[in-house]
């Protein structure tokens, strides 16, 4: 183990839907101003939509319908991998994009440390007993395959000189925000529309995907 397990509890943090998704808004906007058209915006948000949908599907089947591979232990796509994955690199993308000669090799280490980062943070999730690895693999070859989507539609966007107060306020947002935000229910959100879809008063647990016959609504 790299860290404590306290380190890996507020690592794990930084892969919440809800400190993520206003930096995925924050994006999206940063590419309309950026590009000056809404290609660089749908070449971020037509990927990121398509992981969030088959991340949330595959959820929401496992919950409700008890959907799983148990010689994988495989219970749906690891949410906190996924976004991770899809946002971060794509965030080192954009704050590194500068006006200055030869900012281009700077910009592919930066998308790459947060590729290892959003990589340590899927981690994070088996370690805390979130997740199987399975689950935190194929969370984040989502993520990445999504965020990988992104760059190579996007490409090199027009040359700005790098914005000090975007940088200052990204830094101060995941400085404070992993101490200070509620936790995310994000999880109770998807289990209750599941047991709504499927008809059922209580979720599929990982115990009745191991379970010999799996067990109408026990719960771990």
């Amino acid at each position: 183990m790299l860290l404590s397990p306290i380190a890996y509890h507020w690592l794990t943090r930084f892969g919440e839907i809800g400190i993520l998704w206003p930096v995925a808004i924050a994006l999206g906007l940063w590419m309309v101003f950026i590009g000056r058209s809404w290609r660089l915006a749908l070449a971020w948000l037509l990927p990121l939509g398509v992981a969030v949908f088959i991340t949330s599907v595959s959820k929401i089947a496992f919950i409700g319908w008890g959907v799983g591979i148990r010689a994988l232990d495989f219970t749906g796509f690891s949410g906190h991998a996924m976004f991770s994955a899809a946002i971060y690199p794509v965030m080192a993308f954009a704050l590194t994009t500068g006006a200055r000669p030869g900012h281009r090799r700077w910009q592919m280490l930066a998308v790459a440390t947060a590729y290892a980062f959003a990589l340590l943070i899927a981690y994070s999730r088996v370690v805390v007993h979130a997740h199987s690895w399975s689950e935190v693999i194929a969370g984040a070859t989502l993520g990445m395959l999504a965020s990988g989507c992104t760059l190579r539609l996007a490409g090199q966007p027009p040359s700005r000189p790098v914005l000090r107060w975007a940088l200052a306020a990204v830094a101060g947002w995941f400085v404070l925000m992993p101490g200070y935000a509620a936790p995310t229910n994000a999880h109770d959100v998807v289990t209750e529309l599941s047991l709504r879809l499927a008809g059922r008063e209580r979720p599929f647990m990982r115990a009745d995907l191991h379970a010999e016959a799996p067990a109408q609504g026990r719960a771990e």
